[in-house]
C-alpha cells in the first residue's frame, strides 16, 4: 500500500495546526459528520422542507451535532478542532437566524423579509458545509 493511504494506521500530522498527530479514524469521523449535515441539506432541497429547517431539525444533523460534542475532547489541539467548532457554530448560528427569520415571518407585514432571511440562512449553511468539507479533504484547519 502506498505511504499515506487512508488505510494506514499512522497518525497524520498537518503543518500549521500545532503539528499534533491526528488519528485517521477521527478524520473519517469528521467526514461522516459533514456527510450527515449534507444529508440533511439534501433532504431540505429534495423535500418539502426549507434547507435550514431540514438542517436544524433533521435527524442526521442532530446526530452530527451530538457526535461533535461527544468527540470534541478527542480532537483538541489538532486541526480537526477547528472543523468541530466550525460545524457546531454553523448549527447554532443557523438556529439563531432561523429563529429571527421565523419571528419576522410571524409579523405578516414583513413576511417576504422573513422568507429572505430563511433562504439566506439556507444558502449560508450550504456554503459552510461545502467549505468545511473541502478544507477537511485538503487537511487544512478552518478559521474560527
Amino acid at each position: 500500500m502506498p505511504c499515506g493511504s487512508p488505510l494506514d494506521s499512522e497518525p497524520i500530522v498537518v503543518q500549521g495546526s500545532g503539528s499534533t498527530p491526528v488519528d485517521p479514524g477521527l478524520i473519517t469521523l469528521t467526514n461522516v459528520i459533514y456527510g450527515l449535515h449534507a444529508c440533511s441539506i439534501l433532504i431540505g432541497v429534495l423535500g418539502s422542507a426549507f434547507i435550514v429547517g431540514a438542517f436544524l431539525f433533521g435527524i442526521p444533523s442532530i446526530i452530527a451535532v451530538i457526535i461533535n460534542y461527544v468527540k470534541r475532547p478527542d480532537v483538541r489541539g489538532t486541526f480537526l478542532d477547528t472543523h468541530f467548532r466550525w460545524q457546531i457554530r454553523t448549527f447554532w448560528f443557523a438556529m439563531l437566524w432561523a429563529a429571527i427569520g421565523g419571528l419576522i415571518l410571524l409579523t405578516i407585514i414583513l413576511f417576504f423579509l422573513g422568507l429572505a432571511v430563511l433562504a439566506a440562512t439556507g444558502l449560508w449553511v450550504i456554503y459552510r458545509v461545502v467549505r468545511g468539507w473541502l478544507a477537511l479533504n485538503e487537511r487544512k484547519p478552518l478559521p474560527v
